[in-house]
């Protein structure tokens, strides 16, 4: 029985949202940019960079899109999953760093795709 609990309670904790408090100091990081949004889904935020998706806040992880800037300017970076099914991401795991933050967003801003109408 209490081997039972405890798999459920760790399957809970895998699909926990995010939390408010985590999207906010990492909004607040991204503030020395202009055109950075977010649009809550299922718990989970999706971050914008003047209009494009550049990754998401995941159970309280910065994930973005592995392009090939980001992973120059991060080759240590781990790739994880945002979600079950989903392609994998790079975790940001340098978000004390603002200065880093925006120059990450600015490299990669011309190899992501453009937004969908």
């Amino acid at each position: 029985m209490i081997f039972i609990s405890t798999v459920k309670e760790v399957n809970r904790k895998k699909t926990m949202a995010s939390s408010v408090q985590f999207l906010e100091y990492v909004m607040d990081q991204l503030s020395l940019l202009e055109d950075v949004s977010y649009k809550k889904m299922m718990g989970e935020y999706i971050i914008y960079y003047r209009g494009k998706i550049i990754g998401g806040i995941y159970d309280d992880r910065f994930l973005v899109k592995p392009t090939e800037s980001a992973l120059l300017l991060m080759p240590e970076a781990r790739m994880e999953l945002p979600y079950e099914g989903a392609a994998k991401m790079l975790l940001v795991d340098n978000t004390d760093d603002r200065e880093f933050l925006c120059e990450l967003f600015k490299a990669m801003y011309d190899e992501l795709p453009k937004p969908r109408k």
